[in-house]
């Protein structure tokens, strides 16, 4: 960003919200450093944000919360960028038979956009009709967790989870709805508390609008 060009044309990317990649963008040695390493780095450089705010960092009350920051952002709100911390998903034979489609509405995450770093938060609605496989019901709550905790957007991180099930359930009748809000449109920027974002992926059966329709009616019931 050495020029006015550059400079305005990685701002209007920003404003755009390109998304480059179904696939969180990380380096290739993005896991070399601990996590102890990278809280050490972390708490460091926000020492000195603090700091270049003008804040005393002598004072009792911000001592410690440069090195709260970055275990937050390491153990829990970004743990989910750490292949390690994936949950294990186990399947099952759907040894009752059932050939209906399966919802679990009202999947609550909290996540964090990549462009701002302030919280998006909201709720996953997924449906699916097992080809031979189940999975348990916390384990898409799970699934939901963990691909949110990592820099997001709402676009990526429906991917995520979609192509996840996909694989999983082995396979295409899948469904996935996110409805968010986000806090760099609320407390930022244009500032409107009261709009929303919804995104949706689907495959299989749910091409068919029937079978779509049939899903919102049962998310909509749960309300």
């Amino acid at each position: 960003m050495n020029t006015p060009i550059e400079k305005e044309l990685f701002e209007l990317i920003g404003d755009n919200h390109q998304m480059t990649s179904a696939e969180t963008p990380l380096r290739p040695d993005a896991f070399i450093k601990s996590d102890k390493q990278k809280m050490e780095v972390i708490e460091k450089h926000f020492h000195s944000i603090m700091e270049e705010m003008g804040l005393d960092m002598t004072d009792d009350s911000l001592r410690g919360t440069p090195h709260r920051v970055a275990k937050m952002f390491i153990q829990e709100i970004f743990s989910g960028l750490n292949p390690a911390n994936k949950p294990k998903i186990s399947v099952f034979d759907n040894s009752y038979k059932y050939d209906k489609m399966l919802v679990e509405a009202d999947i609550s995450f909290n996540s964090t956009c990549e462009h701002h770093f302030l919280p998006i938060v909201g709720k996953t609605h997924i449906g699916y009709v097992s080809s031979g496989k189940v999975i348990g019901l916390s384990k898409l709550n799970r699934i939901v967790d963990y691909y949110s905790r990592r820099p997001q957007v709402q676009e990526r991180l429906i991917m995520q989870i979609f192509n996840e099930l996909k694989s999983v359930l082995e396979t295409e009748s899948v469904i996935v709805v996110i409805e968010a809000k986000h806090l760099c449109v609320s407390s930022r920027g244009i500032q409107d508390e009261s709009s929303y974002t919804s995104t949706i992926q689907y495959g299989g059966i749910f091409m068919d609008k029937e079978n779509r329709n049939d899903f919102f009616h049962l998310i909509n019931k749960e309300k």
